[in-house]
């Protein structure tokens, strides 16, 4: 699960978001161009698939009701219906969920707009199992269904939407029993040219409304992803940028207008309005160099990163009490390390729980086994170490070589468990595949 102050996506069990709100965007100043900084957008509707690109999505919810809205013309034998209506590109689809007791449940979804509810694609939706309180079963059902979204030429396409809907019995949900929550899984991608520099580019739909710019501007509206490092990912603060609203890139600053020209979802030009760049953060990608940092550990003691570290295999864990997928990856993690520590392997922690909690840090450490060290400002998301590094989201950690500084692993690969697989594998690239011979410890 992503866990952040102001993230642009969330996952399965987040709420929506509501951002702050937006200036209106400044004309672009005509003729201020030159032919080689001219910007370009060139784009294409990719209309299913968009999430594992953008790295996650925002849950919309849809309340549902057992009355049955005068708007449905036909529909199939339902047993125990619940209906809504979702709100997509200005107009109003039905949609119907049939959860009879004793059979799988079914969602009906009135594709084409017209009250019936027998006539559409058939919308996905799958049944998981698991365990809930005491043991009880409990059923979600996950799944899809296809809305028409008007294209920049103005010509309808079918694009897929995301959505889920957890057990009605569940006691730990009992907000959600008449809630379908559903998400945005299309996105334009393409390239976007600026300053000369061609950079692959997305532009998402956060909110599922079913329209980018134009009505569409406002908080949360559509948005623009640009890789600016040309790191194969996205960094929200600046890589990230909401429609209508102007962005500095190179320092120049740039305007949205919606259409584009060319079938392109919209067109970039120089703007009126200066604004400040946003600076990226460091680039910690495997092969890259970890940037050093002096902090000072919960016990007192001084921490030169990653100097500190020589002979050593150190991996930098940037968690929270209060973050649940932290504390979830914590038993796999106590394992790996009591494994691999006397191999060669440290864990430096960097706290990001809220302030005056030094406490609660030592609880936890204490009764999970966490013996390596910490550090912990009490600055929450912005502890200086978070900072550096442009943390957005935990857990979130990198292992690094104590010699070189060189990342090794990053991202998903030391969760779970891929942990203790990185751990050997960077152990094996550092000694060759020996093990050292007396390994020391971290000084005490």
């Amino acid at each position: 699960m992503k866990l952040s102050p102001r993230p642009l996506l969330a996952t399965v069990a987040a709420a929506a978001l509501t951002g702050a709100a937006l200036a209106a965007p400044s004309d672009p100043a005509p003729g201020t161009t030159s032919p080689t900084e001219r910007p370009e957008v060139s784009m294409k509707l990719l209309p299913s698939g968009a999430m594992p690109k953008l790295g996650g999505y925002r849950p919309q919810r849809l309340d549902l009701s057992a009355d049955k809205p005068a708007e449905v013309k036909k529909a199939p034998k339902m047993t125990s219906p619940l209906y809504g209506q979702v709100s997509f590109g200005g107009k109003q689809y039905l949609v119907a969920v049939d959860e009879p007791d004793n059979a799988d449940a079914k969602l009906y979804v009135d594709s084409n707009g017209n009250g019936d509810l027998t006539d559409d694609p058939a919308a996905k939706w799958e049944k998981r199992e698991a365990n809930g309180p005491n043991g009880q079963k409990m059923k979600q059902y996950m799944g899809s269904f296809q809305l028409p979204l008007g294209g920049a030429a103005g010509k309808p396409e079918m694009v897929s939407l995301g959505s889920y809907r957890f057990d009605k019995n569940d006691p730990n949900r009992a907000q959600l029993k008449t809630t379908l929550l559903y998400y945005s899984d299309y996105v334009y991608e393409g390239d976007v040219t600026l300053g000369g520099k061609k950079h692959h580019a997305l532009l998402a739909d956060p909110n599922a409304k079913g329209e980018f710019g134009g009505a569409a501007r406002g908080p949360g509206s559509s948005m623009l992803f640009v890789d600016l490092n040309d790191d194969g990912k996205f960094t929200n603060r600046a890589e990230v940028f909401e429609a209508g609203k102007p962005f500095n890139v190179g320092g120049t600053t740039w305007a949205m207008a919606f259409p584009g020209d060319g079938g392109a979802p919209f067109k970039l030009a120089k703007s009126n309005e200066q604004v400040a760049e946003i600076p990226l953060p460091p680039n910690h990608g495997v092969g890259s160099k970890i940037t050093p940092f002096k902090a000072t550990r919960m016990d007192g003691k001084p921490v030169n990163f990653p100097a500190d570290y020589k002979g050593r295999i150190v991996m930098l864990d940037f968690w929270a009490t209060w973050c649940g997928p932290c504390m979830g990856e914590v038993p796999g993690l106590v394992s790996a390390y009591n494994e691999y520590h006397p191999k060669g392997i440290e864990i430096l922690g960097i706290s990001l729980d809220q302030p005056k909690a030094e406490d609660t840090i030592k609880k936890v450490t204490g009764e999970k086994g966490m013996t390596w060290p910490q550090v912990y400002d009490g600055k929450f998301w912005q502890a200086e170490v978070a900072q550096l590094y442009g943390i957005e989201s935990i857990p979130s950690a990198f292992l690094v070589d104590g010699d070189t500084g060189e990342v090794l692993a990053a991202g998903t690969s030391l969760r779970g468990e891929n942990l203790a697989k990185s751990f050997q594998a960077a152990l094996e690239k550092k000694q060759g595949g020996a093990q050292p011979a007396g390994a020391k410890s971290e000084a005490k």
